[in-house]
């Protein structure tokens, strides 16, 4: 494995231990980006299961988006995951950023879910 890789891993379990901590019982909203995609799913830990998700690649965004990865992807990603967890019965959150620099995207993600309601 390559140190970028190791660290990266040491980045999202600093990051999950502190959520876990955190957390109180609210799901955790998650966030993973690849260079041609963004995905994001609601997750509740304690029982572990998902309980929403959304990608660039669902059917109705993928046509609607010029590529997978970039802020606008990112923005509509949020916004459908927020509406896909509000209709499962989720309102709060936390954010968990997987080990990111809450920057462009991951941040995009972030703002888009809090316009339509979801709270973290």
């Amino acid at each position: 494995m390559s140190r970028k890789l190791e660290a990266l891993d040491r980045r999202k379990a600093r990051v999950r231990r502190a959520l876990k901590a955190a957390a109180n019982g609210r799901p955790r909203l998650s966030v993973f980006r690849s260079s041609k995609q963004i995905y994001a799913q609601v997750i509740d830990d304690e029982n572990g299961h998902t309980l929403a998700a959304a990608s660039s690649l669902d059917k109705g965004l993928k046509a609607d988006l010029k590529t997978g990865a970039d802020v606008a992807a990112a923005t509509a990603v949020g916004k459908l995951l927020a509406e896909r967890a509000k209709a499962a019965g989720v309102t709060k959150v936390i954010f968990d950023r997987s080990g990111y620099i809450y920057h462009g995207r991951v941040k995009a993600v972030a703002e888009a879910a809090r316009e339509v309601g979801l709270e973290f």
